[in-house]
């Protein structure tokens, strides 16, 4: 939610899919002219369409269920999905002589929060395309119903993203949540208790973004934005003669530069964060100071040593941006940083969208108030956790091993996120650095009953040996 919210509002329902062919089928007329008009996507490729197509006609026949776990890279990955579902895999079936039932289609799993920030047009759309909602922070028992429901017995299979987020990174996956692995396990209980004789299937998607032509000058001017954004003078080529000295090719030198540019706004900018948790929070966190020169410049000396360290107070720094809010909250820091920022993300919704009130307008002007005020510093509050969600992928590493436009402008935009948040700025409107290629890949599929035994066995390791089977095949299909 980039907006602060400063009222009282009402418990958030949950929102039940409601399948309508008729909406389905305006969205397939509309997404072409989405596609070209309201994204960068020039085109979309993928490889193994065959093996979803099979998957499908199995389907319709009754002998498997399967959910398509797909990598979650962009925002405008569900226009991909939909484009593979709706148009790429029939093409593959008539090509292949696979007879397929129309429409062919799938469910899919979205984040509660998702309606909140893009408004109730969004979530009445999604629950008309089929989509069920999960709250993320906590156990949503009616998302989950219906999540497991419809994977077990609707007409059509589902989709999720097992990273739960995106990343902004096409070539790392994120550590995958175990939700998705469950949901496979309960399929196959619910189609033995009922009988059942289908496959239980979970299908790796991959997903992959490429810029049809390399950014690099919408991307210096980027660079050019986010440093004045930051105060910061302009980085002259004379200050770090490091580029020079190591006889690079002058377009490598170019390359160089600008990956230099970066890692000093990055280190400026956690120079400038650590200092304000420490004197308007009172952490315990040490500022650096930004630097400016060859002479103190990260990337000039050791850069192992340089990395590290910057991962290190970037740690520092996230932990400390999430006490501020768990404090308030009175949550106890626990798990990952994101799992820490989903339990953050429902106690601030509890705060604002309160179940304990059953009619708002029926409060008096007092409790109203005070009410309000409740809704308005938890919004406040949430700040933190949000800035943390958008710092938590950007690493100096990820451009320093492979020093490519691609990388280069996911952790610059990723900058951009966290100085927008900072701004009061709205960080779904990302500028565009270019047009981009779309690379979809169909994994082979998993199969979950093989496993059930062990499930039975051991539930807890199962899941996690799913987990981790399903984000080996995600990441086996990154194309470097």
């Amino acid at each position: 939610m980039p907006n602060s919210i400063n009222q009282v509002q009402p418990p958030l329902e949950f929102i039940p899919p409601a399948y309508n062919p008729l909406v389905v089928r305006g969205c397939q007329q509309i997404l072409p002219w989405w596609l070209r008009f309201k994204t960068n996507i020039s085109d979309i490729q993928a490889e193994n369409v065959d093996t979803l197509a099979e998957l499908f006609h199995q389907f319709q026949h009754q002998k498997v269920r399967f959910l398509l776990a797909f990598r979650h890279p962009n925002s405008d990955d569900p226009y991909c999905l939909g484009q593979l579902i709706w148009k790429l895999v029939p093409q593959a079936a008539r090509a292949k002589g696979i007879p397929l039932q129309f429409p062919v289609h799938s469910h899919f799993i979205y984040d509660r929060g998702i309606p909140l920030w893009a408004g109730s047009a969004v979530g009445w759309l999604y629950s008309r395309l089929g989509g069920t909602p999960i709250v993320r922070g906590k156990i949503d028992r009616a998302g989950l119903r219906s999540a497991r429901d419809l994977f077990a017995n609707s007409q059509f299979p589902i989709a999720a993203a097992p990273e739960g987020a995106t990343n902004g990174h096409n070539e790392i996956v994120s550590p995958l949540e175990p939700g998705i692995a469950q949901m496979g396990f309960w399929c196959v209980e619910d189609l033995l208790k009922a009988g059942r004789t289908e496959k239980v299937l979970i299908v790796p998607i991959g997903i992959q973004y490429r810029y049809v032509n390399p950014p690099w000058q919408p991307l210096e001017k980027l660079l050019t934005q986010l440093e004045i954004d930051c105060g910061l003078p302009a980085l002259e080529r004379s200050d770090i003669a490091q580029v020079e000295a190591e006889n690079l090719a002058p377009e490598d030198q170019h390359h160089k530069f600008q990956y230099l540019r970066l890692i000093r706004l990055g280190n400026h900018l956690l120079g400038v964060m650590e200092e304000f948790y420490a004197r308007f929070y009172h952490r315990n966190l040490q500022p650096k100071t930004s630097p400016l020169t060859s002479v103190s410049l990260p990337g000039t000396t050791s850069k192992d040593s340089d990395n590290e360290a910057m991962i290190a107070r970037l740690t520092a720094l996230l932990d400390v941006a999430l006490q501020v809010a768990e404090e308030y909250f009175n949550l106890k820091p626990k798990g990952s940083l994101i799992d820490r920022c989903r339990r953050l993300e429902q106690a601030g919704w509890d705060y604002i969208y309160r179940e304990d009130i059953k009619d708002i307008a029926a409060l008096c002007p007092l409790e109203r108030g005070l009410a309000d005020r409740l809704a308005e510093e938890a919004s406040l509050r949430m700040w933190h956790m949000r800035l943390v969600e958008s710092f938590v992928s950007v690493t100096g590493r990820y451009v320093q091993e492979k020093l490519t436009a691609e990388r280069l402008a996911e952790t610059t935009l990723l900058l951009w996120d966290v100085l927008t948040r900072i701004k009061g700025g709205n960080p779904f409107g990302r500028p565009c650095l270019g047009k981009q290629q779309v690379q979809m890949t169909v994994g082979q599929p998993i199969s979950v009953g093989d496993r059930w035994q062990g499930y039975q066995k051991g539930r807890r390791l199962a899941v996690a040996e799913l987990t981790q089977d399903l984000q080996s095949a995600l990441e086996q299909m990154i194309k470097s």
